[in-house]
């Protein structure tokens, strides 16, 4: 994988405040996947890869229970801008992506920016670590509707693959 951004600072911050057990389902292993599969579809696509870096560690860093959590991505999403507000990591405009994505990643949407389409299918890249295969009409990418990329996530989900950069980076902060 290319490099990606040291999050170790935002991380810190993250963790102080994280709730749920770092291995659950909404958790670290998922984050890293999350990542992972936005980078892939940004490779295709394009889009905003600060910000599809970003929504991986914000979007569901705000969870209150493994379940339904209604208002976990408002959360999520204010945690970004108390956390990024004038931080030169990221531009407003890039911090309202960040924060519109979050907020709406579980609303089932599928049209809206590239970049925030993209941190919604990242998400739902991952669904069958929860037993639930990704639906197309619920893809918002022409890459990410494709059968290899849906095959290859699905197998990272079940499986619960953790990312070398996890287990050797972020974990230490949780």
């Amino acid at each position: 994988m290319d490099q990606i951004m040291d999050l170790s600072p935002l991380l810190t911050q993250i963790a102080s405040q994280y709730q749920l057990m770092p291995d659950g389902a909404h958790g670290l292993s998922h984050w890293g996947r999350v990542l992972e599969n936005g980078l892939k579809l940004f490779k295709m696509e394009g889009g905003d890869k600060t910000v599809i870096t970003l929504f991986s560690i914000f979007h569901d860093s705000c969870r209150h229970n493994q379940s339904l959590d209604p208002g976990h991505g408002n959360r999520g999403a204010d945690l970004a801008e108390s956390l990024l507000r004038g931080n030169p990591l990221i531009t407003e405009t890039q911090l309202d992506l960040l924060k519109t994505a979050c907020r709406q990643h579980t609303d089932g949407k599928t049209e809206g920016d590239l970049t925030i389409r993209i941190c919604w299918d990242s998400d739902r890249l991952d669904l069958a670590r929860v037993g639930i295969h990704p639906r197309v009409r619920y893809l918002c990418t022409d890459s990410a509707k494709s059968k290899p990329i849906i095959d290859w996530a699905n197998m990272r989900a079940k499986n619960n693959f953790t990312p070398d950069f996890v287990k050797f980076d972020w974990n230490r902060f949780f």
